[in-house]
């Protein structure tokens, strides 16, 4: 029984996907090619290497294991791969939502265990395939001949295509191509920092100087505002379309009510399900920054943001980051003459994972601080809009401006319904959780502008990525809706030649581009 669980171990382990979409019963009625050079490798070695051999393929095949988990996990969540040079540094954040989501016990727990069942893994196979090369060695003969028989049954299944399913080939070497796509991912890492340099020190407005910037904005004050996982499912997907459309056809109205007209369209995101910061830094610098690397990279250089035009133009500018929770050097880099984080915005309420407070006291909070000072400059600002952050619960809801004082009120709120765990451990839950708190986030900025915008305000509102694959399903785009609303027709007329489509809802048609353009297309369209 012991043997037999170990060829189990073994097999399901060299059988097993990196995606979860691609794991069903049939995946694992295929035959891998890697156990077959292993046990024929195993026949052929004297017996002191091939005991060495043995504890390393052992322990090799269990970090490949734990490496398809992880993919796994990438996928489900950030719909891409993991990458091994640049995704270590993702580990701090995956601690920080841990903590905030389940506490900070949990997320300790979570950490221990992750790391248990690591070495649990690898020892484990380890000692499964020393246990095989032992019955391997003693039925010689037979694993011969039924090694033999296995070659020939495998590439006779490659020459004919042969599946179980049709993302399954019979014969299977889903190990070996998993250990050589990491091996490529790995070399194009290393050699994407120089390519990205290059490309970082081509800038057309880096010398420009400030009085030709921005001078079809003179006056006005710009309000950068992502919305964080509003994606372009949360308008075209069915499970959410009707009642977000709903809320987005009802914002028409009141904004129009109000004066105010607005353009739309889709800009492609470099991330998905999360890496908020990605999104931000590629919209804000012009250049394509999906990873960590480019990230550094970018925030240690002295590449012209969005924000830093706007400053140079002599606009006071403002970052209203209510996600950042500690030391954030970044904030020089964007060219912010003043950052709002969760602790310097006079928010006494309860803390909302991830969140840390709702969109409406965020909002609040910069009219108080910035938007409604006396004398004041024009304010360019850069807003993150957290609310509709995982895990989606506790949702807060739009209260009159009046109430939201210090943001005590929303106390109620923060223990009102299911709990994050109870959410996320039903998917239906979970969607309708994301659904709600873009419905709550949009509603909160026209409520804002309904009551705070004036002649001279100029909202460009936008996603930063769409949610996890696990909200979308699997084969969503990474495009983001992105909108400007003003009461200044000259300032709509600028945009004219982008074709973007009437409203704050783009329809299917309109527009895609990436993200990185924005900058470039905003600066050349208003300067």
């Amino acid at each position: 029984m012991v043997t037999a669980l170990a060829w189990l171990l073994v097999l399901a382990a060299l059988l097993l996907p990196n995606e979860l979409a691609r794991v069903t019963p049939w995946t694992f009625l295929r035959i891998p090619v890697e156990a077959i050079l292993g046990v024929a490798v195993l026949l052929a070695l004297p017996a002191r290497p091939r005991r060495l051999v043995a504890i390393l393929g052992g322990a090799g095949l269990g970090l490949a294991t734990i490496l398809k988990v992880v993919d796994i996990g990438f996928f489900t969540v950030l719909d891409r791969p993991f990458d091994p040079v640049f995704d270590g540094s993702l580990f701090d954040p995956a601690v920080v939502f841990l903590t905030q989501s389940v506490g900070r016990a949990g997320a300790i727990g979570a950490v221990i265990g992750a790391v248990l069942l690591v070495v649990a893994v690898v020892v484990l196979m380890t000692f499964a395939v020393l246990r095989l090369t032992r019955q391997v060695v003693a039925h010689e003969r037979t694993a011969t001949r039924a090694t033999a028989a296995l070659v020939l049954a495998w590439f006779s299944c490659a020459a004919l295509g042969a599946h179980v399913v049709p993302s399954a080939p019979i014969a299977a070497s889903d190990t070996a191509m998993l250990v050589k796509g990491h091996a490529v991912q790995t070399r194009a890492s290393l050699r994407d920092q120089r390519a990205f340099e290059a490309l970082a020190a081509v800038d057309a407005f880096r010398d420009t100087p400030g009085d030709q910037l921005l001078t079809a904005l003179r006056g006005k004050d710009v309000l950068l505002t992502f919305i964080e996982s509003y994606g372009r499912d949360a308008i075209e997907d069915p499970l959410y379309a009707a009642k977000v459309g709903a809320v987005l056809d009802d914002g028409n109205r009141r904004l129009a009510a109000a004066g105010y007209d607005s353009r739309s369209a889709f800009l492609t995101s470099p991330t998905a399900g999360g890496g908020s910061w990605l999104a931000h830094a590629t919209l804000n610098s012009g250049l394509w920054v999906n990873n960590q690397q480019r990230y550094r990279t970018l925030v240690s250089s002295d590449r012209l943001t969005l924000t830093s035009a706007f400053r140079r133009a002599d606009w006071r500018t403002i970052g209203v980051k209510p996600g950042v929770t500690q030391a954030w050097p970044e904030g020089r880099f964007y060219g912010y003459d003043r950052v709002y984080d969760a602790y310097n915005v006079g928010y006494q309420g309860p803390p909302f994972p991830l969140a840390t407070m709702p969109d409406q006291y965020t909002l609040t909070a910069f009219e108080r601080l910035e938007h409604s000072t006396p004398g004041r400059a024009p304010v360019m600002a850069d807003i993150a809009l957290t609310s509709s952050h995982a895990p989606w619960a506790p949702l807060p809801h739009l209260i009159d401006w009046n109430d939201v004082g210090d943001g005590s009120v929303f106390g109620p709120m923060a223990t009102a319904g299911e709990s994050p765990e109870e959410v996320w451990r039903d998917r239906d839950k979970a969607r309708d959780a994301y659904r709600r708190t873009i419905e709550y986030s949009l509603s909160t900025v026209v409520s804002y502008v309904e009551r705070y915008g004036d002649d001279d305000m100029v909202l460009i509102l936008l996603g930063d990525h769409q949610p996890a694959p696990f909200i979308t399903g699997d084969g969503a785009t990474h495009d983001v809706p992105i909108t400007i609303v003003s009461r200044d027709r000259a300032v709509l007329d600028r945009v004219a030649a982008w074709q973007w489509r009437e409203g704050i809802k783009p329809d299917p048609g309109a527009p895609v581009w990436r993200m990185d353009m924005f900058r470039d297309r905003f600066l050349s369209t208003f300067s």
